[in-house]
């Protein structure tokens, strides 16, 4: 039996697969491309996506443990109700899904919303399941660099609540850490939720600094204002994908995403080292 991974080509997806390669864990990854699965020889590759039936069955033949990563698109609550029916009739009853932090409480963010829709599927229909709930991924920095580079404005509305941004090595790690876990279980363990946050909470002013101080020069935080950034997204994604990026820095300006009190010391004996500092992503992407 082995380990089914999908999303394995995206930012945490391949650190997912890196991490099973490394534990010897046997992997296979589901891809639409197969020539972007780039993986070792000993991970095998499946074709196909989440919504094509006949693949999604071939895929999950032979497997026990399915790690479940659906992208941010507007069928994405309809790939995971489909995932998870055809994951019961394949008999795969161990999972570990990435949500995201806060589930619950942000109900009028869409991707939020489905993927504690997703958590109510896994509870309802009975999995064994570890639930994911990453915060804010200071690797989707790597979107707003040339902002902050060429023009010294930090554009995330994140607020001054502070956003406890994590790294998507942790995130991939972490989950690695859970599949094999519940892979090499003599059966199905309960339900778990886990929180991946990184070690700072990070308002838009501290991150502003940061950057001033990686790039020995001024970078001002360019304020809560997520109406401005709705603006901006939809100059390269679908209108209806930058409003629902505006809802999300809504949230985080009303709520930020702070850890709750064991989060880090939890993720930190887990990893057996420290959590990724926002630094380290911006003095590399500095650098590039």
């Amino acid at each position: 039996m082995t380990i089914l991974v999908t999303g394995a080509t995206g930012r945490v997806g391949r650190h997912v697969v890196d991490q099973l390669v490394k534990r010897d864990a046997p992997a296979r990854v589901l891809s639409r491309d197969s020539s972007k699965a780039d993986f070792p020889d000993r991970v095998e590759v499946a074709q196909g996506d989440l919504l094509d039936l006949d693949a999604l069955r071939s895929a999950m033949s032979d497997v026990s443990t399915l790690f479940l990563l659906n992208a941010v698109t507007g069928d994405e609550f309809t790939q995971a109700i489909v995932t998870l029916n055809v994951a019961r009739e394949m008999g795969i009853d161990r999972i570990v899904y990435l949500s995201v932090f806060d589930a619950e409480g942000a109900v009028n963010v869409p991707h939020f919303a489905v993927k504690r829709g997703t958590e109510r599927m896994l509870e309802q229909m009975d999995f064994g399941a570890t639930i994911l709930r990453p915060t804010y991924f200071i690797d989707n920095e790597a979107m707003v660099k040339d902002v902050i580079v060429n023009h010294g404005i930090y554009p995330m509305p994140i607020g001054g609540k502070g956003v406890a941004m994590v790294n998507a090595s942790d995130i991939g790690e972490v989950a690695a850490i859970e599949l094999v876990r519940r892979h090499d279980a003599d059966g199905p363990l309960p339900i778990e939720t886990i929180n991946v946050v990184g070690p700072e909470n990070l308002t838009g002013e501290r991150v502003a600094a940061i950057w001033s101080e990686v790039l020995g020069r001024q970078v001002a935080y360019g304020g809560d204002d997520p109406s401005g950034f709705e603006q901006n997204m939809s100059g390269f994604m679908p209108a209806w994908q930058a409003y629902e990026m505006r809802l999300m820095a809504e949230r985080y300006v009303s709520h930020g995403m702070i850890p709750e009190a064991g989060d880090t010391d939890r993720l930190t004996a887990m990893l057996g080292r420290p959590l990724h500092q926002y630094r380290e992503t911006a003095e590399a992407l500095a650098a590039a």
